[in-house]
């Protein structure tokens, strides 16, 4: 399994403060997407100038946050089972991914209850 790139994620509905904190630690905002699988989710990827990221995401269903890791990954199926085999679960249920043009992505909760964010961004030339 490839990895592609792995950092932190935080999960809110209060994003915008999120965001603005770390902006005032010196995270810069690298890229956004917004109405991420046709609902009120956006995504903002930060980075600082010592080249580490962290992810903010407006879930607007939130009722805590939550911070995750996300996992970027070249090839979302085979790290989806390498994750089901060791018992991690989907928290949408058995095979949903958020899917857009861009990326697929789904919610991976261990056994022992950390996250992890599987990601894979479809390339131009995957299209």
């Amino acid at each position: 399994m490839e990895i592609t790139t792995f950092n932190p994620m935080i999960l809110s509905k209060n994003a915008d403060e999120i965001i603005k904190l770390f902006e005032e630690l010196g995270f810069e905002r690298k890229h956004q997407v917004n109405n991420i699988d046709s609902k009120d989710i956006s995504s903002t990827r930060m980075k600082d100038a010592n080249g580490f990221h962290v992810d903010v995401a407006r879930v607007e269903s939130m009722e805590r946050d939550m911070t995750t890791m996300r996992m970027n990954v070249r090839d979302f199926d085979e790290a989806y089972e390498f994750l089901k085999s060791r018992g991690f679960k989907n928290i949408r249920g058995e095979d949903h991914a958020v899917e857009s043009k861009s990326a697929r992505s789904c919610l991976m909760i261990a056994p022992s209850g950390f996250s992890i964010q599987l990601t894979q961004h479809i390339r131009k030339e995957d299209q």
